[in-house]
């Protein structure tokens, strides 16, 4: 099976570094959640208000921190781990890291007062609990995971460039390029860590078996699923021209699907915060849904997840930037992507009708024609 879908040299483990693999995530696990806990970090306080004393809670974020000695540490192979190891051990580290999930995920559901979900499957699959904090506030579940999983995501990738430079003798930059977008991204994602705190997944979603596995194993590992297949592939062999095209236009495209994603995320924080407050040159504009304000202007004009666009162009670029557009390993993450965020935002939809109302909905979206893709979508 793994010599038919090309991804042989991912099975090249002895029994014990196969033991390791499968172990792997649970060190990683480990090692973040400790190093979160006592490193310094700055307070802050997020959109989600306590249940109990109705206030907005806190926070210790010190997820760039992380991010940057966790780097230093696998680029110096500091403790003697080699820097291609995350990615040969890809395949039992996703087994593991599911096991482990779903062992975390028994804790967090059962351990918490049943809510409206009774069938117990169920409530293992979504959760109980929206909020999970430990050790008096040091550590918050949910960020816990984007610490762990942005940077694994990075790591991974770093990994698999290295796995290419020693193994493939006429070495594609095309893989070079993709860990750059990866590490940029990851790196601009904790940057900017306090914004997270006011999307979808902080507020809204709950404690299950499906995000500690999303924000774990599919983001840390998974994501670079397209490098199993790729890694193995030479320089596609263009003339010096069509190579120069093809890697600059790929930049351009990753940088625009960036600069729309991270510039409508900005400005719905800055919103979200200061409802008043001009985002660069743009002057707020919005419906008033009681106490509530639903954002029209700027990146939000366009369409009503215009955020999810940016997260396709940038997808079609990390597809794109092996040279080999003819090979379905390529599309895999854009494939899911795009899938995940054309569903995703009709939950959305369903959500902010009840959020905002729905008189006040439909004004919005009368005024917002259109979902994801300006004049098509």
């Amino acid at each position: 099976m793994a010599e038919a879908l090309g991804i042989e040299h991912l099975t090249n483990l002895s029994s014990s570094e196969a033991v390791w693999a499968f172990f792997t995530p649970l060190i990683v696990f480990a090692v973040f959640f400790v190093l979160q806990i006592i490193l310094p970090a700055r307070r802050v306080t997020g959109y989600v208000k306590d249940r109990v004393t109705g206030e907005p809670r806190n926070y210790r974020l010190n997820g760039l921190l992380v991010f940057v000695l966790t780097h230093l540490a696998w680029a110096f192979e500091i403790g003697g781990l080699p820097r291609d190891w995350f990615y040969r051990s890809s395949l039992w580290a996703v087994v593991g890291g599911t096991v482990f999930c779903a062992i975390f995920a028994v804790w967090s559901v059962f351990t918490q007062p049943k809510g409206e979900i009774q069938n117990p499957w169920l409530a293992l699959w979504e959760g109980r609990s929206q909020e999970l904090q430990l050790f008096g506030g040091r550590i918050d579940i949910k960020m816990w995971w984007y610490v762990v999983g942005g940077t694994m995501l990075s790591l991974n990738a770093l990994s698999g460039a290295v796995w290419h430079h020693n193994n493939v003798d006429d070495p594609n930059p095309g893989i070079y390029l993709y860990a750059a977008f990866w590490t940029f991204y990851t790196f601009d994602y904790f940057i900017w860590e306090r914004v997270q705190l006011y999307t979808y997944d902080l507020i809204h979603e709950h404690i299950g078996f499906k995000l500690w596995w999303g924000g774990l194993v599919a983001y840390g590992w998974l994501f670079i699923l397209p490098l199993w297949g790729m890694a193995p592939h030479s320089d596609p062999g263009y003339s010096t021209g069509l190579t120069y095209f093809w890697l600059i236009g790929v930049c351009v495209l990753f940088l625009g699907g960036w600069t729309i994603g991270r510039g409508a995320n900005l400005q719905k924080y800055t919103f979200k915060r200061w409802p008043d407050r001009k985002f660069l040159w743009v002057e707020p504009k919005y419906i008033e849904a009681g106490e509530r304000k639903i954002l029209c202007s700027g990146w939000w004009r366009p369409a009503r997840h215009f955020n999810y666009l940016g997260e396709g162009i940038l997808a079609i670029s990390f597809a794109l930037v092996y040279g080999h557009p003819g090979n379905l390993w390529a599309w895999t993450y854009s494939i899911f992507v795009i899938s995940f965020f054309t569903v995703r935002q009709r939950f959305d939809e369903r959500e902010c009708e009840q959020k905002y109302g729905p008189e006040k909905w439909a004004e919005y979206q009368a005024r917002v024609k259109y979902r994801i893709f300006p004049g098509i979508y």
